[in-house]
C-alpha cells in the first residue's frame, strides 16, 4: 500500500502513513493542476463512479496526494501523466490552501495552460470518468444552481483562479 506524507501545521513532514491508516487529525499533502487553455476555458475532470470520495463529482483537471519522498510537483507531473496523459509539462506553481474538516490538508495548486482537444486528453478510467473545457461564466453559472455536481471546495478554487 502506498504511504503517504503526513505533515504538521506548518505543512513540514512529521512522517509517513499507508493511506488507509490516515486519522481525521493527520495533516496530508494534495497537489492539483488548474489547466486552462487560450481562450480562458477551464479543463475540469469528473471523478470516477467507483472513487471512495466523491463518487462523480466535477474537480480539478489533476490532483493527487504527495507519497513518500516525492515533492508536490513532482506528484502533480505524474499524476498529469497518469491522469490525462499529459507528458512533460511544466506547470507554474500557484497559491497553496489549507483545508479542513472531513479532509484535512495542505493543497499546492499548479497551472498550465494548453490548447488540447478533449480526444486528446488519455484518460485513466480508474481516477477520471471524463473531462470537459468548461468557459468561466458556464463554470460560475453552473456552480450556483448545482453545488451538488461539484467538490465541495469548488466555488473557493475558482475564486483562487478567477482572474487566471
Amino acid at each position: 500500500m502506498e504511504e503517504i506524507t503526513v505533515v504538521d501545521e506548518n505543512d513540514n513532514t512529521i512522517g509517513y502513513k499507508e493511506r488507509g491508516k490516515i486519522k481525521p487529525d493527520d495533516i496530508y499533502r494534495v497537489s492539483a493542476l488548474w489547466i486552462k487553455n487560450s481562450r480562458g476555458d477551464v479543463l475540469l475532470a469528473k471523478r470516477a463512479l467507483t472513487k471512495k470520495n466523491d463518487p462523480g463529482k466535477w474537480g480539478p483537471s489533476v490532483a493527487g496526494t504527495v507519497g513518500n519522498g516525492e515533492s508536490y510537483e513532482e506528484n502533480i507531473v505524474r499524476e498529469a501523466e497518469e491522469e490525462l496523459g499529459l507528458k512533460g509539462i511544466k506547470p507554474v506553481k500557484g497559491p497553496k490552501v489549507r483545508t479542513y474538516g472531513k479532509h484535512n490538508f495542505f493543497c499546492q495548486w499548479f497551472i498550465l495552460t494548453i490548447d488540447k482537444k478533449i480526444s486528446e486528453f488519455r484518460i485513466q478510467k480508474e481516477e477520471v470518468d471524463r473531462v470537459k473545457w468548461f468557459s468561466k461564466e458556464e463554470l460560475i453559472k453552473m456552480l450556483e444552481s448545482n453545488p451538488e455536481y461539484f467538490l465541495n471546495d469548488m466555488k473557493k478554487y475558482v475564486e483562487l483562479f478567477k482572474d487566471e
